[in-house]
């Protein structure tokens, strides 16, 4: 036998279970930051001191080893496979937990995946991951994020978005701040028994990120994870060609053409405008650690300039993490993330003009010179846009966000001696975050009139927030079987938010722009109902205490009481009470033959949360102004707009959550099932005034709703070969179902809002097309009088006589209540391997539901069928010799420029299947890098938004069926701006990209 003596070296292999070599293993001597990693066979080598040396093998998915060298120069290691289900490590706020002990209902998402599709936020790499967890687009422009909804909608008035908290601190920016590829691990509290330890933040769910650190020992590693690539129209917008416009335009009979207009042109202005666009993102990081320490540090960089020109988004990143111990019981840390931003152009309306100009307008002089401007029906002389033209504005427009923003933790904590397991920490969280935005538009830019005066504008916002928490934490396992982990909470925050507006017409040279707008020429406004400051404070008591007997029976329990200065007196204060438990029904003894069963664990909990939904001072009231003229005197004069309430209090939600998670056939098939019902009471709502009182309106804690749903997770290795073959897959369906309990002052609707009770809060209140009228139709001058063949056909609710004729003409009392919430929703992912070969697929579904479109609604301007707008979406129209068409009949009976219920035309069913993102990807055998210092290597190719699949609205028009607006943004008719759409915004890419990861 050989024996160790000073400075000598160990070698070995290290596999898995099956005895398939591990690459990438750590392997760290312990006590020291000695270490390596195994190689691509799961062979290392390392230099020992002496015989007393300890090894630590530890690796992602497998439980870590220890192992004393003795005299031994060859080390073998078999490592056994974690139970990922039972043995990963849960983040559950102020703490962590195995999974196998968590009772409350909380999903995870480690960093890897989220980075299996490329996206520039964390929104976009969510979407589809995380059943209960709805993700919807708001915008398709560079840069821009989804609406996050947990479980729903709650709340009427105040914000539906969940609480994010990174590193362990409440975070205050926008979730564009922060770099996906900075993410260790994600962890989603959704019900209220565990995101209840947040109160009142966790109204809405809680999403925690816990961005990359060092490990301790761990050798100084460099990785580089980049990519590049292109963006391409997803699908044009379905607009008519020069000859189907003519025809139109000739069936409806209504307008001529102008001087610029002829039949026998065909100009093709989305050709014009839209380009491809390009990706790239960068991203290096610098990891390790010493003895008792660790680092982590780490520079990125996007890009996107997109199809529209001028539209670019780019963000400079700068992240670090340091975590040192000190002796023996002190430990400090200081996490710092940094973002710079720049968003341009977000507000340029070349799409609107790109689909409102007409295709059989000529925008080329006889010489082939482009015209400044073209005669259209719609307003007269129009500005004629083409990229080239956007791209040569040069200091005439600009339309910028600057955003800067600093998140910081910083913590320090201490091992209380001679009580084991007791620890007491301080968390500081210092964050600021500050925003400049600029808009010029110079002279007759965008206008038929090239003397139109320019105009220029710039707002200002800074938002500040301080966190302070003191922790106390007691953890002690007693006689091997009872785990006891208690945690108590001050803390207090404060947020301090400034904003500040001015525009002015007529700046005096394209110079300037927005930058001295006190040297216009024309007006200068300096709005007060633009300006705004508010300071916000929370304070916040806390204990929990979780408790597992034998891995059996686990309960947790936690009360939180907040006060907010939002509220008024006497009602500041809210306390939240949580309970849930767990039972591991697989380590009961009755189930000890179960040979195949690895998991069956039943939870239950209950929990109250509730939401400081008003803005600061609203307990105050509001007051207005308005200039008057007093005698010869030109003065400001001050009226009440909103009256105060003393007893303006918080509004809460109470949650039930029932669960279970399986795991089967050693971890092959895993998942979770789950049912909850939440409950939100004294919703915050206007309460309408009579116009004798004077004033509007006030603020008051009526108002109730309600949200259940179901949820499926399931998880599977359908193979797993050990000569290479694997195949891996995921899959979540949810169904989420609110409706509206009460109003205020016992009111049924709220026509104004589109609120309804025992309905859902967000519904479409509106007349139903069910058809379109025929010329052989009995009813039409009843139901219609003055209607024409071919008119929209909507459902008529009224009486019938006795001979079956309908008693009155269709009116307002025929609008119906539609709902917008889908049957269901989820998402699914696969992963195809082969020894080095990868292939990912990523993917969301939605069945049923309402999906709104402005282009094909009257609210758009671009399906009135009457020939006078600049173009009109391409639809089968009814005429007498198509009488089996869906759109009505062109110049027939309108109302406001539209055809009559023209509104109706823009409601889809929204089912639809995408495939999101397919990523092929190699990894180089390791032998093929060691000798370049490479400990890995890995090229792939993505392509996002590949396909979409049973999608009516898609078969129609082509397009994305994911919406891109707000539902006031980009339509001529203002809708409810929470009722997201499809509208005539940026549109949707289909992107093509190649990357590297690298590790040294």
């Amino acid at each position: 036998m050989n024996t160790v003596h000073a400075q000598s070296s160990v070698t070995g292999t290290v596999v898995d279970d099956s005895g398939v070599p591990i690459p990438g293993v750590n392997v760290i001597l312990k006590g020291s930051n000695t270490g390596t990693t195994s190689d691509f066979n799961g062979e290392y080598t390392i230099n020992v001191p002496n015989e007393s040396a300890i090894l630590v093998f530890s690796f992602v998915g497998f439980d870590t080893q220890e192992i004393p060298v003795g005299n031994k120069t060859t080390i073998d290691v078999q490592m056994a496979i974690s139970t990922s289900t039972l043995s990963e490590v849960v983040v559950v706020g102020y703490g962590s937990q195995r999974r196998e002990d968590v009772t409350g209902s909380i999903a995870s998402i480690k960093g890897g995946q989220l980075q299996e599709v490329p996206a520039p936020n964390i929104s976009q790499a969510l979407q589809g991951r995380v059943a209960g967890v709805e993700m919807t687009p708001t915008s398709s422009k560079p840069g821009a994020s989804m609406q996050i909804r947990i479980r729903g909608t709650r709340s009427l008035n105040a914000s539906n978005d969940p609480l994010i908290v990174l590193d362990g601190i409440p975070f205050a920016g926008s979730i564009g701040d922060i770099n996906p590829n900075d993410i260790q691990s994600l962890d989603i509290l959704k019900d209220a028994s565990a995101s209840a330890i947040y109160g009142s933040r966790g109204a809405n769910g809680v999403i925690l990120i816990t961005t990359k650190k060092g490990q301790v020992g761990q050798e100084a590693k460099i990785t580089y994870n980049g990519y590049s690539g292109i963006k391409t129209l997803f699908s044009r917008f379905p607009m008519m060609n020069g000859e189907e416009f003519a025809a139109l335009r000739a069936e409806a009979g209504q307008y001529q053409n102008t001087l610029d207009e002829s039949d026998d042109i065909n100009t093709d202005w989305q050709d014009l405008i839209f380009e491809t666009g390009v990706l790239m993102s960068h991203d290096i990081g610098i990891t390790g650690g010493t003895q008792k320490g660790s680092y982590n540090f780490g520079l990125g960089y996007y890009k996107d300039d997109g199809v529209v020109p001028l539209q670019e988004y780019e963000r400079i990143s700068l992240r670090a993490n340091l975590d040192q111990r000190i002796g023996n019981i002190f430990r400090v840390g200081l996490t710092t993330n940094n973002n710079y931003a720049i968003t341009d152009a977000s507000g340029i309306p070349a799409v609107g003009m790109a689909l409102g100009r007409s295709p059989i307008a000529n925008p080329y002089n006889e010489d082939g010179s482009l015209k400044n401007t073209i005669l259209e029906q719609t307003s007269g002389a129009q500005w004629v846009p083409t990229n080239d033209r956007f791209y040569s504005l040069g200091d005439k427009y600009i339309n910028q966000n600057r955003a800067f923003s600093s998140y910081n933790s910083i913590f320090g904590e201490i091992e209380i001696p001679f009580i084991k397991g007791l620890k007491y920490r301080i968390n500081l969280g210092l964050n600021y975050r500050q925003s400049n935005d600029g808009n010029y538009t110079g002279e007759g830019v965008f206008s038929g009139n090239p003397e139109n005066v320019s105009t220029a504008s710039v707002a200002n916002s800074h938002t500040t927030s301080w966190t302070v928490e003191n922790l106390l934490t007691y953890e002690r396992t007693f006689a091997e079987k009872h785990k006891l982990n208690l945690t108590a909470l001050y803390s207090s925050q404060e947020e301090r938010y400034n904003r500040s507006y001015m525009s002015a017409m007529d700046i005096p040279s394209d110079h300037f722009q927005f930058y001295n707008i006190g040297r216009a020429e024309g007006q200068i406004n300096v709005d007060p109902s633009q300006q705004w400051y508010s300071v916000w404070g929370l304070m916040s008591y806390m204990g929990r205490a979780m408790y597992s007997y034998d891995d059996k029976y686990m309960l947790s329990a936690t009360f939180r009481s907040d006060g907010s200065s939002r509220l008024a007196d006497g009602h500041k204060w809210h306390s939240y009470p949580a309970v849930s438990a767990g039972w591991n029904i697989t380590n009961e003894s009755f189930m000890e033959n179960s040979r195949n069963i690895d998991l069956i664990k039943l939870r239950v909990g209950y929990g109250q949360t509730a939401n400081q939904a008003i803005d600061p001072y609203k307990t105050l009231g509001l007051l207005n102004t308005r200039p008057y003229n007093f005698g010869d005197q030109f003065t400001t004069g001050y009226y009440v707009s909103e009256l105060p309430n003393a007893d303006l209090g918080w509004e809460y939600s109470e949650t039930w959550n029932f669960g279970l998670d399986f795991s089967f056939f050693n971890n092959r098939l895993s998942g979770t099932a789950e049912y909850y019902i939440q409950n939100t009471k004294d919703v915050l709502l206007g309460v309408n005034l009579p116009s004798t009182s004077g004033v509007n309106s006030y603020t008051a804690n009526i108002g109730q709703t309600q949200n259940k749903g179901v949820e499926l997770s399931l998880n599977g290795v359908i193979f797993d070969n050990p000569d290479g073959f694997t195949w891996e897959a995921g899959l979540n369906i949810y169904a989420n179902r609110n409706k509206l309990v009460s109003l205020a002052s016992g009111q049924e609707r709220d026509e104004a809002n589109g609120w309804f009770v025992d309905h859902p809060i967000d519904v479409i209140y509106d007349y139903e097309k069910v058809g379109l009228w025929q010329e052989d139709d009995p009813y039409l001058d009843i139901l219609e009088p003055g209607g024409n063949p071919g008119m929209i056909k909507v459902k008529y609710t009224g009486e019938y006589n006795a001979d079956g004729t309908p008693v009155r003409a269709i009116g307002a009392d025929d609008r119906q209540i539609m709902s917008l919430q889908p049957d269901f929703q989820g998402g699914f992912n696969t992963r195809l391997a082969y020894k080095n070969l990868d292939l990912t697929a990523v993917g969301v579904f939605k069945s049923g539901g309402v999906l709104i479109s402005s282009l094909y609604s009257s609210s758009g301007y671009l399906n009135t069928l009457n020939g006078r707008a600049g173009n009109n979406v391409k639809v089968d129209y009814w005429t007498p010799e198509n009488t089996d068409a869906k759109y009505p009949k062109p110049g027939g009976i309108q109302s406001s420029d539209n055809p009559k219920y023209g509104s109706t035309l823009g409601y889809f069913d929204a089912s639809f299947l995408k495939v999101r993102t397919i990523s092929l990807g190699y990894n180089f055998d390791q032998d093929f890098i060691t000798n370049a210092g490479i400990d890995r290597f890995r090229i792939y190719c993505t392509v996002q938004n590949p396909f979409v699949l049973f999608s009516p609205y898609h078969d129609e028009s082509g397009m994305d069926p994911e919406t891109n607006s707000y539902g006031d943004e980009n339509v001529a008719v203002e809708g409810q701006r929470r009722l997201l759409i499809i509208g005539t915004n940026t549109p949707a890419t289909r992107n093509y990209l190649v990357g590297i990861n690298l590790t040294f």
